[in-house]
């Protein structure tokens, strides 16, 4: 077998090779400080910017609906680091989820050992507070005193049958009761228990909020923003309560403005001044939009930035393997195969 040469820009080269990782994308980074800064740098069009604040003014849940990589999920950060709110709230959807795990939950079992164990060592139980824990939707509604939160339920189209319609009362009513809390004698201080975003090794004392006769009732209802691929339909009843936007994949221009958005001002590169680097993005835009439309691909705008990423890092996406099959292929591989 002949030896691959191995590119400059290789890490992985193969046995023994040992080498510094090169620094992440903006956008595939974990710190603080970049999950505060998601959502930045979403360029919103004036159709989805009415929409979200006909949805504030009105109160009424946003129902985003688009391909995968138009930005639906970013425009709930971008909406809640434009207006200062807390951190997003995000619930996301499966087959599996039901109504009460975005609510609360409940470890019975958890309690039911402890009990025993206290009793059997004579010892007070501790307080169900412990073995309670709001869920995202459940936190959206309680912590909303003051301003609202963000709450995106992300996917609701892969939920099970049942989800929007059981969504409707909570979305009615603003509130939602927790049993177990509302069983409790009469005469009991309120329990506190824990948001669903409470800090790691947060207590009942520090960070636990007391919940009124089992009845979570919101200040201000939140900002609910829930984002849907088309896959299936829902109940007019469920459409009835909701705002419905229709996210298009972006144009030339749209791409261009997200590629400077997201890698230029996040100190990757110079905003201006390189011709030869402008017209390479604009050739892999026009590139990406050929293959979009025309070829009718499933592309998402990300694919682009991964590209344009590896041109900024000196890298040529259209160099190839030794196999011949090109990196830019690999790169913008269709979504639907």
């Amino acid at each position: 077998m002949t030896p691959i040469e191995p590119p400059d820009w290789w890490v992985f080269r193969g046995p023994k090779a040992v080498a510094d990782l090169p620094e992440p994308p903006p956008w595939r980074r974990f710190s603080a400080a970049a999950k505060a800064a998601r959502g930045a740098e979403f360029q919103a069009r004036r159709e989805e910017i009415a929409l979200v604040n006909a949805a504030l003014y009105l109160r009424r849940p946003l129902l985003v609906t688009g391909k995968p990589g138009v930005g639906k999920t970013s425009l709930a950060y971008a909406v809640a680091a434009e207006l200062g709110l807390k951190a997003v709230l995000r619930w996301s959807v499966t087959t599996q989820t039901r109504l009460y795990d975005g609510l609360y939950r409940y470890d019975a079992i958890g309690r039911l050992q402890e009990t025993s164990r206290c009793e059997k060592e004579r010892l007070d139980p501790p307080p169900i507070g412990h073995f309670l824990r709001l869920g995202p939707l459940g936190s959206a509604f309680l912590d909303s005193a003051d301003r609202p939160r963000v709450l995106l339920i992300d996917e609701i189209d892969k939920s099970d049958i049942d989800l929007p319609n059981d969504l409707l009362h909570i979305f009615e009513e603003g509130e939602f009761e927790i049993p177990e809390l509302a069983r409790l004698p009469q005469g009991q201080d309120d329990p506190p228990i824990l948001p669903y975003d409470a800090p790691p090794g947060a207590t009942l004392a520090s960070h636990g909020i007391p919940i009124a006769r089992g009845v979570v009732r919101c200040g201000q209802f939140p900002l609910v923003i829930m984002t849907s691929n088309a896959e299936r339909e829902f109940p007019p009843a469920f459409l009835r309560r909701c705002l419905q936007l229709e996210m298009t994949p972006p144009d030339n221009d749209e791409l261009i403005a997200i590629v400077k958005g997201h890698l230029f001002r996040a100190g990757t590169a110079a905003a201006g001044g390189d011709a030869a680097l402008e017209a390479r993005i604009a050739e892999l835009v026009r590139i990406f939009i050929d293959r979009r439309d025309h070829r009718q691909q499933e592309l998402a705008a990300d694919q682009l930035l991964n590209a344009v990423y590896l041109v900024l890092k000196d890298i040529d996406p259209e160099a190839r393997y030794q196999d011949q099959r090109s990196l830019l292929d690999a790169l913008l591989r269709s979504l639907s195969g």
